[in-house]
């Protein structure tokens, strides 16, 4: 593993997205994301998501000339028509179009249709509670994962996020509905380890914690078992009602790579027009403090809350250089048209 200053990787991602077509507000843009993903150690979504978006790019999948549409609007919620752009372009004005919408009526909901990924959904709900909203947001995927009781894949894994302002540190929630995300599961097997629980079942139907195996038979493992399965299906279900979009069976059919065609959802709210800021601030506080004072169980060292391990992690990153897999760098630089 190596360590790569920040605003390296930054230029290296922005000189990727330039060549491989993109304008350079938005190539400088996505680079931005891609590297604050790394620097928060969610790699899986960060730098090594860079060559499968290059591909999406040149394979079509992704319109670099995208112009974003609002379809409707009724009440505190718009739906907007992405135009197949890029997933993260798309995500940001949707979800800095909910937070404009609660700044005047407490509620913005933005519901967006025909995006592509959106990479790190927590990218989302960090950017709303940094400026003081909770945010909600999820978004539905192909599908990659079988339903509980299945042996084919038949839901997604349908990230949600949650987000709460909070003056130390906002409490933020991004999870996938599978034990493991496959990004995650990439990330372990550069590594040569293993999962820390079982993620999945092998070719063989056997639970595993090998992350190979459950890569090559596709069958991840939903978290909560039947409740992750059904958590999956009924956020896919209203990303698609919501958005007028479509749903997971629909963008199957589509075959523009991962996420292609998928609906999204984003909700913003104010909580200082509702008990204020500095009551928000006392219950975060409150619920972190008495949750981080338990007595840690034998195979832990400390008890966290959401969001605590990317804060610690960008400030080490931000100070020493972000981690990177040697081989995951090197293909980038040669999307850059870079050497080492």
């Amino acid at each position: 593993m190596t360590r790569i200053a920040f605003e390296h990787m930054h230029d290296v991602v922005f000189d990727a997205f330039r060549k491989a077509g993109m304008n350079e507000p938005d190539a400088r843009t996505c680079a931005r994301v891609h590297t604050e993903s790394s620097c928060d150690g969610i790699y899986s979504h960060g730098l090594n998501r860079v060559p499968r978006f290059v591909d999406y790019i040149q394979r079509g999948w992704i319109n670099l000339d995208a112009k974003p549409t609002l379809v409707k609007r009724v009440g505190p919620m718009e739906i907007h028509d992405g135009d197949f752009g890029a997933g993260i372009l798309n995500a940001l004005r949707a979800i800095d179009r909910a937070q404009e919408l609660a700044a005047t009526g407490a509620v913005g909901i933005v519901a967006l249709r025909n995006t592509t990924h959106w990479m790190r959904g927590g990218t989302y709900g960090w950017r709303a509670a940094e400026r003081g909203f909770v945010a909600i947001a999820w978004t539905n995927t192909e599908a990659c994962m079988p339903a509980w009781g299945g042996r084919n894949t038949r839901i997604g894994n349908n990230p949600f996020v949650m987000a709460v302002p909070r003056a130390k540190g906002p409490l933020v929630l991004d999870m996938a509905m599978s034990q493991y995300s496959y990004g995650k599961l990439q990330v372990t097997r550069l590594k040569g380890e293993k999962l820390p629980y079982p993620g999945g079942f092998d070719g063989e139907g056997r639970l595993t914690s090998e992350p190979g195996p459950i890569e090559q038979s596709m069958r991840i493992l939903p978290m909560g078992y039947w409740k992750g399965s059904g958590f999956s299906v009924v956020l896919d279900t209203l990303a698609a009602v919501l958005s007028e979009g479509l749903a997971t069976h629909e963008i199957d059919t589509l075959g523009r790579g991962s996420c292609g065609g998928c609906s999204q959802v984003f909700i913003a709210i104010d909580p200082r027009q509702l008990g204020g800021q500095a009551f928000t601030d006392r219950v975060a506080d409150g619920v972190v403090d008495y949750v981080t004072s338990s007595t840690p169980a034998e195979d832990a060292r400390e008890v966290r809350y959401p969001g605590e391990a990317q804060l610690r992690t960008r400030a080490d990153h931000r100070a020493q250089g972000i981690v990177v897999d040697d081989s995951v760098w090197a293909d980038v630089l040669a999307l850059a048209g870079r050497t080492a």
